[in-house]
């Protein structure tokens, strides 16, 4: 796994532009018939950008939020369900089969209904055989070494202080419910959700063979577990602070540090063997999980690991167990009213465990060369206008600029696929079961990660698939990442102009550029290394502006009651900001010689705005707003429009706004950053 601050992903629907200004011959872009101008700009720009696309796009019931991007993914998994079934016909090579398999497999209903829960029945009785905190020990780590999420999580990634070598990292985990708030929160939406938890841990004990009396025991005995870890973990916001995650130390201090766990016996039995030291990413729940395991009754946590494996294998089983997993996870926790087709799920499934060899694939059918070549140039034309505005902040000392300079000349780029793809050929896939395969996988997939461990990184590694929609910054080696399937259209149109255009993608690239000056990403050098490179005086300095923009988020109202949450958006609202900033900056520059006409009623100024927009159209139910609020350091798609613009400054000369309208920011409060 990879820790949840080390990938800034930003949900952005990005594609394939040419950096000429696309004059004559080439369209606006804006449909008139997404916006609403009953609406005027001022008072909520996001309705009049996107009210008309919310009132012809409907969102069905299998979607607890469906917007632009959500289209782009509902193409990109239409593609990869095509290269799939092809295979699944017959495919004479290795890989081909392995993909086909896998797919039949997982489309197998009646042997899944007939299997019932079968299939994690050795993985019970495992556990049931548990008599000793010993054998405790053993099968809790044979569990993590298979991706189980019980206690915490090891994996293996990059020393944060010496980004060229890879180290074992832990990882607070074994929740559920994915995160500490919904088990010390007493508010009652809260309360209301972990009343349906315990409803749902006892019926799906219920259908996988435990009678009435035990189901009611594992309940008090799961939620008394889980309620102790979480109450011990680190919040969403802490969590996105590199330096309070960062805590290396020698296995003797480890030792000393959390007591209550064998390390030697744990570290072998998770495939890790002897190591010098590794990070402790957060040391005060892993000490509440080292008073768990020798302290508390071995009965207790056996219900417990039974509960790691019903949940973790609920959605690989029978109709009956897919239905009640769907009623609480997708039902009551996000608010979705219909469960995925099969073929949805059978797809996602296959990209899940075999999504480079998809994605070596995909590229060939769906990438031409010219396309990433037509990227490379485009990122290459953000970078310069970057650095530009790095050249011109007033706030900032020559000595962070120069550093800062350096930062940003040594971005990786990697766009559409990885120069080199995996190797499948140990994994091994079977007719057997569903599950038995995702196991298999998950130990494939473990050891491909260990065999990592004391070597040196490797920068050229992809952290996403090609075909996913999706794109990202990693702070420990430098990168920005564009993968194929989110560079095509509608969100690039090569028969658009350059406003549609770089309101879209040049945002977007603009956008994971940020990342690597947000209020994470900034603590990270040019090598990739947590370190202070900032003067004193300057690092005030950018903290004091983040804060308003903090600030600003944390004042907005997402639900009767709730409110967003400045601090654990930050990152992504900073990275919102400057890649406005720096598009907009080089799409005056492109098209400077050149100026673009009014097309539609719309200026070209008004146009990238407009763009910008489009890519956050989208539906959203009250359950997912709540539960992304809580735990997603990304803002709504609302909120990254109407939250976002009323600190650009063009915004405001484009659409004429004035201090009358609603949604004006005094010059003063608009949050100015890069």
């Amino acid at each position: 796994m990879l820790k949840t601050n080390l990938l800034l992903t930003a949900l952005f629907g990005i594609a394939v532009m040419t950096s000429c200004n696309c004059g004559a011959g080439r369209s606006s872009a804006i449909d008139p018939a997404n916006l609403d101008t009953t609406v005027a700009p001022g008072v909520d720009f996001y309705r009049f950008a996107c009210g008309g696309w919310l009132e012809t796009h409907p969102m069905t019931d299998e979607y607890s939020r469906f917007g632009s991007f959500d289209r782009v993914r509902e193409m990109a998994r239409n593609q990869v369900r095509q290269l799939i079934e092809e295979l699944a016909k017959g495919d004479n090579t290795t890989l081909g089969r392995k993909i086909g398999d896998m797919f039949n497999v997982a489309m197998d209903s009646a042997k899944l209904n007939s299997d019932g829960y079968l299939p994690i029945v050795p993985m019970l009785e495992t556990i049931d055989k548990i008599t000793t905190k010993e054998d405790l020990q053993k099968v809790a780590a044979d569990m993590q070494r298979n991706s189980f999420d019980c206690y915490f999580a090891f994996y293996v990634g990059a020393d944060d202080r010496n980004s060229a070598m890879n180290i074992l990292h832990t990882y607070q985990g074994g929740l559920g419910l994915g995160q500490r708030d919904y088990y010390v929160d007493d508010d009652p939406d809260t309360r209301e959700i972990m009343a349906k938890y315990r409803e749902h841990i006892g019926k799906m004990f219920t259908l996988c063979g435990f009678d009435e009396q035990q189901a009611a025991q594992a309940v008090a005995d799961v939620l008394e577990i889980e309620t102790r870890i979480a109450v011990a973990s680190s919040s969403m916001v802490e969590l996105r602070d590199p330096q309070a995650n960062y805590h290396k130390m020698t296995i003797e201090q480890l030792g000393k540090t959390i007591p209550g766990i064998d390390w030697a016996a744990m570290l072998e039995n998770n495939g890790i063997g002897t190591i010098n030291s590794l990070n402790v990413s957060q040391i005060a729940p892993l000490q509440e999980c080292g008073r768990i395991i020798s302290s508390l009754d071995v009965a207790k946590q056996k219900n417990y690991l039974r509960w790691v494996v019903i949940n973790e294998a609920a959605s690989y089983l029978s109709d009956a167990i897919v239905a009640q997993n769907f009623d609480f996870y997708g039902r009551t926790f996000s608010g979705k009213k219909e469960l995925r087709p099969r073929w949805k799920r059978a797809v996602d499934a296959v990209d899940g465990v075999l999504s480079e060899a998809l994605g070596e694939l995909y590229v060939k059918k769906y990438f031409p060369p010219k396309a990433k070549t037509r990227m490379l140039t485009l990122v290459e034309g953000l970078r310069t206008s970057l650095a530009e505005r790095i050249d011109a902040l007033e706030w900032m000392g020559e000595q962070t600029k120069r550093l800062a300079h350096e930062k940003l000349s040594t971005f990786i780029v990697k766009v559409g696929y990885p120069d080199k793809w995996r190797d499948y050929s140990a994994l091994e896939i079977r007719d057997d079961s569903f599950w038995a395969n995702i196991m298999r996988a998950r130990r494939f997939e473990s050891d491909y990660r260990l065999a990592k461990l004391g070597k040196p990184v490797d920068r050229s590694e992809w952290h996403m698939a090609p075909q996913t929609v999706n794109a990202y910054y990693n702070p420990g080696t430098n990168e920005i990442c564009f993968p194929a399937g989110i560079l095509q259209p509608p969100f690039f149109d090569m028969k658009a102009d350059d406003a549609a255009n770089y309101g879209a993608i040049g945002v977007v690239i603009g956008h994971e550029m940020t990342h690597g000056f947000d209020d994470s990403g900034r603590q990270y050098d040019k090598d990739g290394n947590l370190r202070d490179w900032w003067t004193a005086d300057d690092a005030a300095k950018f903290e004091s502006r983040a804060k308003v923009l903090a600030d600003q988020f944390d004042a907005i109202e997402v639900l009767p009651g709730l409110n967003a949450n400045g601090q654990l958006t930050l990152g992504e609202n900073i990275a919102d900001n400057g890649g406005l900033q720096v598009s907009y900056q080089a799409f005056k520059k492109a098209t400077a010689d050149a100026p673009l006409e009014t097309v539609g009623g719309f200026t070209p100024e008004q146009r990238f705005f407009l763009s910008y927009a489009g890519v956050w159209a989208g539906h959203i139910r009250d359950e997912e707003a709540r539960r992304l609020t809580i735990a997603d350091p990304h803002s709504l798609g609302k909120w990254r429009v109407d939250g976002a613009l009323p600190n650009i400054d063009a915004w405001y000369e484009a659409f004429g706004v004035v201090e009358s309208d609603p949604m004006f920011v005094p010059v003063d409060k608009r949050a100015r950053i890069w």
